[in-house]
């Protein structure tokens, strides 16, 4: 069913916008009745939000006075409730052959066993546990049993090198480590994550009291009892007997859950703290009202346990619905075709699907005509959402037509779910700060699909409740140097700018930095007072649809993993032939964002070849970051210096915008003027000779 903006019936758009309104006109009576509908507290709740001074609405608290367990709430009520013998878990990894199920009864005798053995090492509530694992049930069981505990895990994604690893575990000073000896890339492709590990913790100078090691049989290694190392199985045994004594620990609503790391503007990483009882209550209502999943439905996220996606919709989200989640150890391609996604789907009747747009990016380029998707049945799956970047027309064009079998509507349409339409594709958008979506279509909100509101090409949809979104004007003034707008310019309908969030926050959003609040207060609420500042440019439309475009600092998303430049920058300036130098992302077909680095030597001419320099940055920046930095020679670009402010910053955004002007008008087929830049110059410029320098360098090195 299509229909356009004009035609379309009032009820879809009341269904959700009236809820929004609602969540704003009366935050306490709307999430206080969500809150008790949906969680089992352990003393309930009797106020919805607490408000601190005017000027400190950044700290405001939810549900303060009520206590929880997550793990129970997540796995034990479930139990008891009767869906002890449904599945909980699905593990389905192609570079592995093995597809593992769990009972909701099977994993709660794992998270005791579990929480057993960090029990025995001394884990208590408040403690710290960091995790450096692969995409496996023992992560998930891991993570349950600290929630069980009240200890904060932490896990980070182990595509990290060893530096990036070692700041993190400095951070966090954990207890206890958890680690596998190896993650899989493919069936032939094993990475070593146990001498990742070991380096790490050589270069942070610290020996948590225990590191446990899962060991797997792709990758053996003999671990050392003298450094406190323990094998994960011999553990499991040993502390099975009292597992079952191990009952949940109740914290307070506002007790962190875990802390997760994203990548900043400085090279040390933020420590982003979720608290317990808010987060369940947002989660549980974008499983239920969102994403439309219901107790007993399979829900698929594709994404690693170390991103914010996989923490609440492969781990927490489904499991706290009474539903069945999917662990994919694996690529959307490759390991080994591109059919893997969609026998997924097929085999294990998934209801809800969630990925990052470059997913289907990877598949449309592997699999244009779509002949691996034709030989499933996908009839019974209603929801496949896109989260992580934006989602171009293009790509939701065809992933409409690949899932449905259907020619999608006209760009200028909207389209709608009906009866007759078996597949929602939509786009998300939320944040690792916020834990879940800010915008989005909600499809469960219409019992029979006939009343939910329409998708539009290029959207992130309509704003969830408790957020309340605006859009300021930028002012060149504020652009590069860190300052405070005390008196913002809301933008009109459609036009761009920088998207804020009024205060008080929704439920489940970031309380805290690790141990700093006020980089807390620094990073998100300074630059607006009374307004969160997501990051993000982008436009609300007269629909009052939300468009995001790109981020406002400095962090490079590369295929849905957001990348620090400065971590890049780092490692560049370890190269002994480079003077100073500044990375900025370039558009990517593939991967949405890859980095671009420009650099200053520091001796003309260099004493080796460029080439060989350019080979070396590189091979450093994927040793010293990961492999998934994406820095490739040809976006390494040499220039005699760099443009900065008359305080000495270098004016990276203009670089940027540079860089976007000279891809769109190559895309466009247009020629570029070397002596004609679009782009405007910032008032804080010291030179104005170096910005036609870099203008020039740039047309010249970038070839679309």
């Amino acid at each position: 069913m299509t229909v356009h903006m004009s035609d379309m019936a009032q009820g879809a758009e009341t269904l959700q916008q009236g809820a929004h309104r609602q969540s704003l006109e009366d935050p306490q009576g709307f999430w206080l009745q969500h809150a008790l509908e949906l969680v089992d507290w352990d003393k309930k709740p009797e106020v919805a939000i607490s408000k601190t001074k005017p000027d400190m609405l950044h700290k405001a608290l939810w549900f303060p006075d009520g206590r929880l367990n997550v793990c129970y709430n997540a796995v034990d009520r479930h139990v008891e409730n009767g869906r002890g013998d449904q599945v909980a878990v699905i593990y389905d990894s192609p570079v592995t052959d093995t597809v593992r199920k769990y009972t909701y009864n099977e994993l709660l005798r794992e998270v005791k066993i579990f929480a057993s053995v960090l029990r025995r090492h001394g884990v208590q509530r408040g403690d710290t546990v960091l995790f450096y694992m692969a995409m496996v049930p023992q992560t998930l069981i891991a993570m349950l049993a600290c929630a069980r505990l009240g200890a904060i895990h932490s896990v980070v994604f182990g595509g990290f090198a060893p530096a990036e690893l070692a700041k993190r575990i400095v951070d966090c000073q954990p207890r206890v480590v958890l680690s596998n000896t190896c993650g899989l890339e493919s069936k032939s492709k094993v990475v070593p994550y146990k001498p990742l590990l070991d380096k790490a913790l050589e270069l942070a100078e610290f020996r948590p009291h225990a590191t446990i090691v899962l060991q797997r049989e792709q990758l053996r290694v003999a671990l050392d009892p003298a450094r406190a190392e323990y094998y994960w199985d011999t553990e499991l045994a040993l502390a099975a007997a009292g597992a079952d004594d191990i009952a949940c620990e109740m914290v307070d609503s506002n007790h962190p859950l875990y802390m997760l790391y994203t990548s900043g503007t400085t090279g040390t990483p933020k420590g982003i703290v979720r608290p317990c009882g808010p987060h369940v209550v947002a989660l549980l209502y974008a499983q239920r009202y969102m994403y439309g999943l219901q107790p007993g439905e399979t829900m698929f996220t594709f994404s690693d346990f170390g991103w914010t996606l996989g923490h609440s919709y492969a781990a927490y989200g489904p499991l706290l619905n009474g539903s069945t989640t999917v662990l994919f150890e694996g690529k959307p391609v490759g390991t080994p075709d591109a059919g893997q996604l969609y026998r997924v789907f097929s085999e294990h009747r998934v209801r809800v699907f969630l990925c990052a747009p470059t997913v289907v990016v990877i598949l449309r380029r592997t699999d244009p005509d779509g002949l691996f998707r034709a030989k499933y049945d996908l009839t019974h799956m209603r929801g496949l959402f896109l989260a992580g970047e934006r989602c171009t027309p293009e790509i939701h064009r065809w992933w409409i037509a690949t899932i449905s079998g259907r020619k999608p509507p006209a760009e200028e349409a909207l389209i709608a779910c009906g009866r007759d339409v078996c597949n929602v594709v939509s786009d998300n958008w939320w944040q690792t700060e916020s834990g879940s979506p800010m915008t989005g279509i909600c499809i469960g909100l219409s019992a029979d699909g006939t009343k939910v509101a329409p998708i539009k090409y290029g959207s992130a949809g309509l704003m969830l409740p408790g957020c309340d979104l605006r859009v300021i004007r930028v002012k060149e003034e504020l652009d590069e140097d860190v300052g405070v707008d005390e008196n913002p310019e809301f933008a009109e309908r459609d036009e761009v700018g920088n998207i804020v969030a009024k205060l008080p926050l929704p439920p489940g959003f970031i309380t805290t930095l690790w141990k700093d609040d006020q980089r807390f207060y620094e990073s998100y609420f300074r630059r607006y007072p009374g307004y969160y500042d997501t990051g993000d440019t982008g436009t609300i439309d007269s629909d009052v649809y939300v468009h995001i475009l790109s981020r406002t600092d400095d962090v490079i998303k590369v295929a849905a993993h957001r990348l620090s430049t400065s971590s890049i920058e780092e490692v560049i300036f370890n190269h002994e032939e480079i003077a100073e130098c500044c990375v900025v992302s370039r558009p990517d077909p593939i991967k949405g964002r890859v980095p671009m680095v420009l650099a200053a030597l520091r001796f003309s001419p260099p004493r080796v070849p460029e080439a060989q320099i350019k080979r070396q940055l590189v091979k450093l920046a994927r040793e010293r970051v990961g492999p998934i930095v994406s820095l490739y020679e040809t976006n390494v670009v040499f220039v005699d210096r760099l443009p900065k402010t008359r305080s000495g910053k270098i004016l990276r955004k203009m670089i940027r915008m540079m860089v976007d002007a000279v891809h769109e008008r190559n895309i466009a087929g247009e020629q570029c003027l070397v002596d004609e830049c679009p782009i405007g110059t910032p008032a804080t410029i010291e030179d104005l000779g170096v910005k036609s320098e870099i203008w020039r360098t740039i047309v010249d090195e970038i070839r679309d």
